[in-house]
Formats: C-alpha cells, sequence, structure tokens
C-alpha cells in the first residue's frame, strides 16, 4: 500500500478510479479495505464515476499504531485525512465516514470546512453529541486476557472483530480512549457543508439521525431499513442513498 506522513506517523492509504475524489473513512478496529473494498464500497464507487480514496487510520491496518491515548483525539485524524489529499494534491474532497469515521468527518467538515465538499455520516447520528456509553467496556473487552468470560455484548463484538481482522488491541484501547471525544452541539450546528446522516433502523450504537440532520443547515436522514451498526456497512440501499446524496450536491456545486 502507498503510505503518507502525518504528525510524525506513518499511514497507509489507496486509491481506485477516476473523477470527483471521495475519501472513505473507516470505523473504529476496521481498516480500509475490511470496511470499504470488502463491502463493495470502492467498486460501488468507481463504477459512479468517482475516484474512491481509502485511508488507514493511525492504530489500524497498515498505518503505525501508537499506544498513547493523546494521539487518537478526532481532531488528529481529521488532520491525517487532510494531509492525505495535501499528498495526493487535491483541494476538496466528499467525505464518506462510518462510526469513528463518521465522527472524524465531523470534526473535519467543522475544523477544515474548506477540503469538505460534503459529508455522508454511516453509523452515527446522536450520538456524535452525546457520545459513546459503551466505551470502557469496549476497552475493557479489548485488553481481557481472553475472550471467555467477556458477557458485554458490545465488548464480545469488537473484540471478535478485532481478533478476525488481526488487529492490535493494545492500540484499539488507546484509541477508543479518546477517539470517542463528544462534539460540541454548537460546533455541530455550525457544519455549512450538505450532510448526509444514514443509520441502521436497529444501530442501538449511532443515535438516532434524525435529531443530527436537523441541527444542521444542510443536512438530512436517510434509516437504513432492518439494519444493526455492524449489518449496514455495505448495505445496498445505503450505498443507493449515498450515490443520490453524492450525484445531487456535485450537481449543484457545478452550478454554483
Amino acid at each position: 500500500m502507498p503510505k503518507f506522513q502525518s504528525d510524525g506517523l506513518t499511514l497507509a492509504y489507496e486509491s481506485a478510479g477516476d473523477g470527483p475524489p471521495v475519501l472513505c473513512i473507516h470505523g473504529f478496529a476496521s481498516s480500509g479495505k475490511v470496511n470499504w473494498i470488502d463491502t463493495g464500497w470502492v467498486e460501488t464507487l468507481t463504477g459512479a464515476g468517482y475516484r474512491a480514496i481509502t485511508l488507514d487510520n493511525r492504530g489500524h491496518g497498515d498505518s503505525d499504531k501508537p499506544y498513547d491515548p493523546e494521539r487518537y483525539y478526532p481532531s488528529n485524524m481529521a488532520r491525517d485525512a487532510v494531509a492525505l489529499l495535501d499528498h495526493l494534491g487535491i483541494s476538496r474532497a466528499a467525505i464518506l465516514g462510518y462510526s469513528m469515521g463518521a465522527r472524524i468527518s465531523a470534526f473535519m467538515a467543522f475544523e477544515h470546512e474548506e477540503r469538505v465538499a460534503c459529508a455522508i455520516f454511516g453509523g452515527m447520528g446522536m450520538n456524535l453529541i452525546n457520545g459513546l456509553s459503551d466505551g470502557n467496556d469496549i476497552i475493557a473487552g479489548l485488553r481481557a486476557p481472553a475472550l471467555e468470560g467477556l458477557t458485554h455484548p458490545t465488548a464480545r463484538q469488537f473484540r471478535i472483530f478485532a481478533e478476525h481482522t488481526g488487529a492490535d488491541r493494545e492500540a484499539l484501547a488507546a484509541c477508543m480512549e479518546t477517539s470517542r471525544q463528544p462534539m460540541a452541539r454548537a460546533d455541530a450546528r455550525r457544519i455549512a457543508v450538505p450532510v448526509l446522516v444514514a443509520v441502521g433502523e436497529a444501530d442501538e450504537m449511532a443515535g438516532p439521525p434524525g435529531p443530527l440532520a436537523e441541527l444542521m443547515a444542510h443536512a438530512e436522514a436517510f434509516i437504513i431499513p432492518k439494519r444493526d451498526h455492524m449489518r449496514a456497512t455495505g448495505d445496498k440501499a445505503f450505498k443507493a442513498a449515498a450515490l443520490a446524496f453524492l450525484s445531487r450536491t456535485f450537481a449543484q456545486d457545478r452550478q454554483s
């Protein structure tokens, strides 16, 4: 995988296709490959005429994995995304984030608005502001000596996922400590770029999408039918809604 430098770290990315760029930012314990390539997102985006750029967040995939929780605040990882755009010579891109990646996307849209054409927050509703209640349980599950004995359902889910992907569990635990930092309600209100908030109908981790969309000036909500947090990522209805949103947004961008 090609690499770039950000904040003293070496981070990995991939790029496919031509056309308007869509930077894809994966969720916690995942990677660019697991979140976006294996689920068919890259194929979907390139088939629709976009350039799909996938990033391995710090602590994940083929990127450096510091054990210091201070390195994982959403603002730090939003700067990584900007550094990747700089590395590729891209002035503005659409941002597609899922779960933790959606939180990073929100901080990027607020703190680096000039680099964001539009944003899709997948798997992240009002808990962008309210926070993640299961974070400490997930950390304990990642650091537990074995899967046996873990009874908290979310902690078990992420421990199994981390083991399946061969992730560095100590780096993930450090990441979970600070990457779940909530966004201030006032800051969410100031996000001015077009946003699609897409959350699974059975998603108990994200919080409802409607109230978050209502806070922002140019946002809309989409409920992914019959999907929970883990199974919504590659959903066909989610992809269709995202493509329709991107098409409308880029058409309006060309007209302005």
